[in-house]
């Protein structure tokens, strides 16, 4: 991919257009980390990128930037720019185009992202990236507490940088973060929870955690049991243990396995009627939160005599020609009896069984 980045660098310049590889694909290329997102900087307007490349663009005139598909791969190209006063704490107000590479460079978040690679390859850094990259930490470009007051998402973005990466937070960022975290009740909450989901779904999540914790985030991010989360091998195992979905925003279908998780949680998940009523995947995440080895339950499922209603060994049509009687309301009362003795193992999913115990049981009365 970096040799796609360089040429496309490279055509455009020679269309007379200063072009540079910037940000986060330099930097995980310095740490020797494979990266897929290239972002491109250039002093040539949006009008001017398309006139470049007419048939592969995408334009967002809004933010200064076109996405354009070069052989197959994508580049979002952002022209320099200044940006003036943010609103919302999140987004400047509006943002004039430059042709100033650095001024350009100086807006952004953290000096590890400031890094960029000219059409020979060269890497240029020009507000010691570098020397932060080597010492691992996490710096800001300019006054810490300004970059969070203007987006206060950076707060959780340095978060994530650093669990990311397995970087400390300076201690200028530390305590800007601590004069300025108030402001995160003012992000959307869908905003929060893309950059906690990368945070929790990182190999070096309890790192991450510890910061969150250490600078009292939790509170200010409305997650206070976050202190107590057992597991974090499944993202929707963590909101479970967070208990948060009447504050943060998910689908119907996440809501449901969420809740199916906490209730897993309350119960014996090697049980089969636990298994055969909430599925597998809850039982699975449940029993991880509380040590249960995953193959325990996984082992049981499979041994279920039965995994849905379909698999009961007679119908209902012929449980009402067994009885003699119309298809009614009576047939779903017959049929919960037979799944609850069955999964009990109380009963053999077997036709000849089933029909010899409804006969039994007089269920034609």
């Amino acid at each position: 991919m970096l040799e796609e980045a360089l040429e496309l660098v490279r055509y455009m310049d020679s269309y007379g257009y200063d072009a540079y590889i910037v940000g986060g694909f330099v930097r995980d290329y310095l740490l020797h980390i494979e990266s897929s997102d290239i972002d491109i900087c250039t002093n040539a307007t949006p009008k001017d990128i398309r006139e470049v490349f007419q048939d592969a663009c995408m334009p967002n005139d809004d933010y200064g930037s076109v996405t354009v598909y070069y052989k197959g791969i994508r580049f979002e190209i952002t022209t320099f720019r200044k940006e003036l006063s943010y609103i919302d704490n999140r987004r400047p107000s509006k943002i004039i185009y430059i042709n100033n590479l650095k001024e350009d460079l100086s807006r952004r978040d953290f000096t590890i992202n400031t890094f960029c690679m000219d059409k020979n390859g060269t890497v240029i850094d020009l507000f010691e990236a570098k020397r932060d990259l080597e010492q691992k930490r996490i710096e800001t470009v300019g006054d810490a507490i300004e970059k969070f007051s203007e987006d206060s998402l950076r707060i959780l973005r340095a978060i994530r940088f650093a669990t990311k990466l397995n970087f400390h937070l300076s201690d200028a960022v530390k305590h800007a973060i601590e004069e300025t975290k108030s402001l995160l009740k003012k992000l959307s909450y869908q905003r929060k929870k893309e950059e906690l989901e990368k945070i929790f779904t990182s190999p070096n999540v309890k790192y991450g955690v510890s910061l969150l914790l250490e600078l009292g985030l939790d509170s200010e991010l409305e997650i206070p049991k976050l202190r107590t989360v057992e597991s974090f091998e499944d993202i929707l195992g963590v909101w479970a243990q967070l208990d948060v979905c009447d504050i943060y925003p998910f689908s119907n279908n996440e809501k449901s396995l969420i809740e199916a998780i906490q209730q897993c949680m309350e119960k014996n998940n090697l049980d089969y009627r636990t298994l055969y009523q909430y599925d597998l995947y809850p039982n699975l995440v449940a029993a991880t939160m509380k040590k249960i080895p995953k193959e325990k339950v996984a082992e049981a499922y499979e041994e279920m005599p039965i995994h849905s209603k379909k698999e009961i060994a007679i119908s209902s049509l012929e449980i009402a020609e067994l009885l003699h009687r119309k298809p009614g309301p009576f047939i779903k009362e017959i049929r919960q009896d037979i799944e609850q003795k069955i999964l009990t193992m109380k009963l053999k999913n077997e036709k000849s069984a089933i029909t010899e115990y409804i006969i039994s049981k007089r269920f034609d009365n």
